[in-house]
């Protein structure tokens, strides 16, 4: 199927960020498309914006002008960022941002806990999700027991828990070294193509951009699209 017969899942209309009453100007006008199946790389440097863009998609920050629809909802609106953030959405961060004290399993759970989902549906969820990425052997063992890499995949797997339409992934990769960096990309690009999950992953890393289906360079806040 090519690009115009896939379902749009974002799309972002003039949006305008800013902080410190507008002195500190982040997003500057722009507008971006993403489609099911494909993985977007926002490319650029630190502090250029692409973080900003992430959050405002995901609801964890609003833009100050501009439109903004996200899986048919709109992230600026409570009860339609809630339910973006527990059915449609999937986060991952560089930091992977998982509960240390709690175990692989416990913190794959969380999500579905949020939404009331059966324990055996949960159960089975996790399991099936834990073994797709490898790391069904370390269900059991707390977060800070485990590999950074192995952290990441876990992060991954919570983030698909309610099985989301769209993954936000914010630099990933940032904090992993070149291997494990690469394995935890190539899950991701494995989910975008074989599931038709829609990807947008920030990165200052051009290998990982290049081999996305799409890389949309953030620069001083403006978007340009520069393959197709």
């Amino acid at each position: 199927m090519n690009d115009r017969g896939r379902e749009v899942l974002a799309t972002v209309r003039h949006v305008e960020k800013s902080y410190d009453g507008g002195r500190i100007a982040v997003l500057r006008d722009v507008s971006l498309t993403v489609r099911a199946g494909e993985m977007v790389a926002l490319w650029g440097a630190s502090g250029s914006g692409k973080s900003t863009l992430l959050h405002l998609l995901g609801g964890l920050d609003v833009p100050d002008r501009g439109e903004l629809q996200v899986c048919g909802l709109d992230p600026r609106r409570e009860t339609d960022c809630l339910r973006l953030r527990r059915r449609e959405l999937g986060f991952v961060f560089q930091l992977h941002n998982l509960i240390a004290d709690l175990t692989v399993e416990e913190n794959l759970r969380v999500p579905a806990l949020a939404i009331g989902t059966p324990t055996t549906a949960t159960a089975a969820r996790v399991r099936a999700l834990a073994e797709r990425v490898g790391i069904a052997h370390r269900l059991g063992h707390r977060v800070q027991d485990i590999s950074g890499g192995e952290r990441q995949r876990t992060a991954i797997c919570r983030a698909l828990m309610n099985a989301p339409r769209l993954l936000l992934a914010d630099e990933p990769t940032g904090s992993l070294d070149e291997a494990t960096g690469e394995a935890v990309f190539g899950l991701l690009r494995e989910l975008a193509a074989r599931d038709g999950i829609a990807v947008v992953l920030a990165t200052h890393e051009r290998r990982f951009a290049e081999a996305c289906d799409r890389i949309v360079r953030v620069r001083d806040g403006q978007l340009q699209e520069i393959t197709a």
